[in-house]
């Protein structure tokens, strides 16, 4: 038995151990894992820290990287949409296309990771490490892109998030229920800021081919100038990050960006207040995906004083139990930022 417990001022929190306990909420699972240690602590904190950006009317960025929508979380992210649970999307060209594919029907199937590559490219399959896909049926996703495309105005300068916006359009006319057709129907704006390292650029270059007069104008530089703009004027701001990559680093230089005066002059930073990363990426190689929000608060984008938590785990495994016990605790934001001013000018 212990004797005496010596009181220091490094303890300061009880560690608390799980109790297996049946039925048990995914929200009080997650509670009780942020009183426990590692990882199993960073994902029970995630839920807190996003519960109180939604209670302090924060508007929220939410950064998705990588190819996640083909292992079954493009629905997780319509829904956090719809629940406004996040106001403004940065994503790969990866994200907001392949689920496209399952949502006009198509199908994503459970392969497995050791497998004859040769023998999956003779029978037209792509490979995402255990999933497979079928080649004729996302040519037949970047075709719908294209399609879509060649009804825009050749001589206009769209930022992604207006190209999206008016394609968001186009699907919802078709009942293709992806995440664009989503973020339209909630006036969410969805960037992109490298738009043609996907099917998106592959249909482009599809309408090239066929008129080579055909021409779109993304412009990035747009893209920009409007995401700082919606940071400029945003009381408070969070961040949420699947993964890092391009959407990371976007809305992390919004504080930076925010901060430059009408003459030109660097003011000071505006930092985000909140911020939730969800990595497999390591901060010791020194890449964006997996640094430290207190590396970033060396540059200012994040706070000194604000709340931050970082979770090193497979967004597969964390996001659908974040999304499923914000579901047990909110039934929706009563106030959400209106942002629909991006696309006043826009011809929808």
């Amino acid at each position: 038995m212990i004797k005496e417990k010596r009181m220091t001022p490094f303890f300061r929190r009880k560690l608390k151990p799980v109790e297996v306990k049946a039925p048990k909420k995914i929200s009080d699972l997650l509670l009780e894992m942020s009183g426990t240690g590692f990882q199993g602590r960073k994902l029970g904190e995630v839920v807190d820290v996003w519960e109180r950006m939604l209670k302090d009317d924060a508007v929220i960025f939410f950064g998705y990287a990588g190819s996640m929508s083909t292992t079954g979380q493009w629905k997780i992210i319509n829904w956090l949409i719809e629940k406004r649970f996040i106001d403004v999307i940065v994503s790969t060209g990866a994200n907001i296309s392949e689920d496209i594919l399952e949502a006009m029907g198509g199908t994503y199937w459970q392969g497995h990771h050791m497998v004859n590559d040769d023998e999956l490219a003779k029978y037209k399959i792509d490979r995402f490490y255990d999933v497979f896909a079928d080649e004729l049926e996302y040519r037949q996703m970047e075709n719908l892109i294209a399609s879509f495309m060649r009804n825009l105005a050749p001589n206009r300068k769209y930022s992604s998030a207006e190209f999206l916006h008016l394609f968001g359009k186009h699907l919802l006319s078709l009942g293709i229920k992806s995440i664009l057709a989503t973020a339209r129907e909630n006036n969410v704006p969805v960037f992109c800021p490298a738009i043609v390292d996907s099917a998106y650029g592959i249909a482009y270059l599809v309408n090239k081919r066929i008129n080579e007069k055909f021409h779109v104008t993304i412009d990035q530089m747009r893209d920009f100038e409007q995401i700082v703009e919606i940071k400029r004027r945003a009381e408070n701001s969070g961040v949420i990050y699947v993964g890092g990559g391009v959407p990371k680093d976007f809305i992390q230089l919004t504080a930076i960006g925010a901060s430059i005066t009408e003459s030109g002059e660097y003011g000071e930073p505006h930092p985000h207040k909140y911020a939730i990363q969800i990595t497999t990426d390591a901060p010791h190689w020194g890449g964006l995906s997996g640094c430290t929000f207190e590396e970033a608060i060396s540059w200012g984008k994040e706070a000194k004083e604000g709340v931050n938590v970082q979770c090193y785990c497979d967004a597969t495994i964390a996001l659908p139990l974040i999304a499923h016990a914000l579901a047990e605790k909110f039934d929706g934001r009563i106030r959400t930022p209106d942002l629909s001013w991006i696309f006043e000018n826009l011809e929808t």
